[in-house]
């Protein structure tokens, strides 16, 4: 299965041949804050198993954390962080079909806005849900 992801206006693309290693939730607030969203959802794929086409994305850097975005529509697009070399975390929204990747875990549940409930019984952790 060919995995596709693309922004908003198609500008930035990608796609990779291989399932992704991760999918979580993230509820700290540098993800609120960059997405604008009460919880970000993210898919993580290895760099050397993506494939980007098109527009080359922008980048923000913000200590150990870069994230990427679309320079014509804004659209989030992924982060990379330097304490996890070679790994790409996509956007959950950027996937051309985020139904096909529920996520499996919270990261940073304690950390969940009080008026946001998501019922399931994923495994919640207090930070990182990834070792770094």
């Amino acid at each position: 299965m060919t995995h596709h992801g693309s922004c908003r206006c198609g500008a930035v693309r990608a796609e990779a041949q291989t399932a992704p290693f991760w999918r979580s939730y993230c509820h700290c607030r540098d993800c609120r804050k960059q997405s604008g969203a009460p919880v970000m959802a993210f898919v993580g794929f290895r760099e050397e198993d993506l494939r980007w086409t098109g527009a080359a994305p922008q980048t923000w850097r913000n200590g150990q954390v870069e994230r990427a975005f679309c320079g014509q529509c804004g659209s989030q697009i992924a982060y990379r962080d330097r304490k996890l070399p070679g790994e790409v975390y996509l956007s959950l929204g950027f996937m051309d079909l985020p139904e096909a990747y529920p996520p499996t875990l919270h990261a940073f549940a304690t950390r969940a806005l009080p008026f946001l409930s998501i019922a399931d019984d994923l495994p919640r952790y207090d930070g990182f849900s990834i070792e770094r």
